[in-house]
């Protein structure tokens, strides 16, 4: 790494004044509008790095220091340098050893996923859409333009510290601090990728195939790794999660793995008893309705239910009865229903234990059963 003060033609004692007079004259010489050839370019390039450097009071005492500042400094440490030292923050031996990386994970994604009740029966396949970090196809993860690559920190040496030497009440300690030119780097990009403005990463949407098992229920979370955004520096991909929810249905409600739903019997086939055919989420069942079939009675139809989530098998349909009352009859019926009630001598109304109503009967027993 060529020395700065070699750079610009001038000695370790030059004052402001000299480097920059010595600035001017080499970009006279090397500006690439005066010499266009590609070594002056080069060339142009590492006299400005090295003046910018040198012009920066702070920085070229650093720059002349080197990583470490020895122990002639006049800087003295109070108890928090003390406790920095022998506490985590960084002195001989207790902190990180090395200039930190520029590639990091990606952070994890949460995305809400709504499914119908039809699709966790048996399970369902999305492509989901989103919005996230993904590589820097220019320079692939390098934060570099193209042709480029990182370069050595002037001011740390690559370590990616800053050593100072402290006196405190415990005699003289070095303490350590990320270097504030590479930010703990250790190196320097002198040309970001024009494309993700260096940070090798950029914004896109993407889409990701997801598989969403039987059996999941709201408010489920379902991870896939690696299948987060990408870190910075091209770092390897966090996670993603999928927080699962379940859409009203209008017809079928669910109770773990058994479906509910609730059927309406005319009163004469409750009395007569029959057969139907209903339309279930996965295909057509016959039920039988039995002679005299009550209200909240339930139907059981084995293994018409939701798959399980963890297990093989599914659950049971469950049809809660409700047998319908009509409220409107002709003449002709009325006269029906008269000889009906005459012929089985029904007994007049009466009082009895108090009974639940019928959605609280179907509740206890679809829960029972």
């Amino acid at each position: 790494m060529a020395d700065h003060y070699e750079t610009l033609g001038v000695s370790r004692e030059a004052t402001p004044e000299e480097i920059k007079k010595a600035y001017r004259r080499l970009a006279r010489e090397l500006h690439p509008d005066v010499n266009p050839g590609a070594d002056a370019s080069e060339k142009f390039k590492s006299v400005t790095h090295a003046y910018d450097v040198l012009s920066d009071p702070q920085q070229r005492q650093q720059y002349d220091l080197g990583p470490q500042a020895g122990f002639g400094g006049q800087n003295f440490g109070g108890f928090g340098d003390i406790f920095e030292t022998f506490f985590g923050g960084g002195g001989a031996g207790g902190g990180r050893s090395g200039p930190r990386s520029r590639s990091e994970r990606g952070q994890d994604a949460l995305i809400r996923v709504e499914v119908d009740l039809e699709e966790i029966v048996f399970g369902t396949q999305r492509d989901l859409e989103v919005d996230t970090a993904v590589l820097c196809e220019t320079c692939n993860g390098t934060c570099c333009a193209p042709g480029t690559q990182p370069q050595t920190c002037d001011i740390c040496r690559g370590t990616g510290q800053i050593q100072r030497a402290v006196r405190s009440l415990l005699g003289n300690v070095m303490t350590s601090s990320p270097c504030g030119t590479c930010r703990g780097y250790g190196t320097v990009i002198p040309n970001p990728c024009p494309t993700c403005s260096g940070q090798g990463r950029v914004r896109a949407r993407r889409s990701i195939p997801v598989d969403i098992p039987a059996g999941v229920d709201t408010g489920l979370r379902l991870q896939m790794p690696s299948q987060g955004e990408v870190g910075p520096a091209g770092g390897p991909n966090g996670d993603l999660y999928l927080e699962i929810k379940v859409r009203h249905h209008d017809i079928y409600s669910r109770n773990g793995d058994d479906l509910l739903a609730t059927l309406e019997v005319q009163m004469t086939d409750a009395i007569l008893g029959t057969t139907t055919t209903l339309k279930t989420l996965d295909g057509d069942v016959t039920v039988d309705i039995k002679p005299g079939t009550q209200s909240a009675e339930v139907i059981t139809v084995k293994d018409r239910g939701i798959t399980r989530l963890r297990g093989g098998g599914r659950g049971d349909l469950k049809i809660g009865v409700q047998v319908m009352t009509p409220t409107k009859l002709s003449h002709k019926e009325q006269d029906l229903v008269k000889q009906l009630a005459k012929a089985r001598k029904a007994h007049a109304p009466s009082l009895s234990q108090f009974q639940q109503g019928l959605f609280e009967k179907l509740r206890d027993r679809f829960l029972n059963i």
